[in-house]
């Protein structure tokens, strides 16, 4: 199954996301725990994740499984 979302916090490969409420582009170098959005504080976000544009998403030692 290929993931096509990640919540906040989750450990990904780097890659690139996209704000699932409101569109920025956030791209990493390595593998770290996915930050929340920049503009969470000054835009309605619901979802609280990301979609996976390029990367593996999830990471298999993610302390958050199935999100």
């Amino acid at each position: 199954m290929v993931q096509k979302f990640v919540k906040y916090g989750s450990d990904v490969s780097a890659g690139t996301y996209i704000c699932a409420d409101c569109g920025y582009k956030y791209s990493n170098q390595s593998k770290k725990s996915i930050p929340p959005c920049p503009y969470l504080d000054k835009k309605p976000h619901s979802k609280h994740g990301w979609y996976i544009v390029s990367g593996q998403g999830d990471a298999a030692e993610d302390p958050y499984p199935g999100n």
